[in-house]
């Protein structure tokens, strides 16, 4: 019954980052078989950890639709499927989410047949309508 009260693409996310915590465990016991110690893995997770920081802060898009990604998963009511319309002068689409990733939300708008990628923070920082098309 808990299975079938999440969502198939939620279902799937959740899998793919149990695999990597999985992997990711699996992979410091591996070094600690081996011998090498942990605070040499403390340094080097450390090092990884700085770098990957100054790449996000010099790319702050990208870290800001990431983590509006994660607030969008979590607490957004929007879901694929739903048909939405974006509140804003600048962006006046009305279409079906057909896909939520990491950085955008691809949209299908029907009048011209496009699909329109907009970036998670726009969704997030815009007022959005949730169009119910059963009426």
């Amino acid at each position: 019954m808990i299975k079938n009260s999440i969502e198939p693409h939620r279902r799937k996310l959740i899998l793919n980052l149990f695999y990597l915590v999985y992997y990711v465990v699996f992979f410091f016991l591996l070094l600690l078989t081996l011998g090498i110690e942990l605070k040499q893995i403390g340094v080097f997770a450390s090092s990884i950890l700085a770098v990957l920081g100054v790449g996000f802060f010099a790319q702050w898009s990208m870290l800001s639709n990431l983590t509006a990604s994660v607030i969008l998963f979590f607490y957004h009511p929007m879901r694929i499927g739903d048909t939405i319309k974006i509140i804003d002068k600048e962006y006046d689409f009305t279409g079906e989410v057909k896909n939520i990733t990491g950085f955008y939300v691809l949209l299908y708008v029907a009048e011209g047949n496009r699909k329109i990628t907009i970036p998670n923070t726009t969704i997030l920082y815009k007022g959005i309508e949730l169009i119910d098309i059963s009426k």
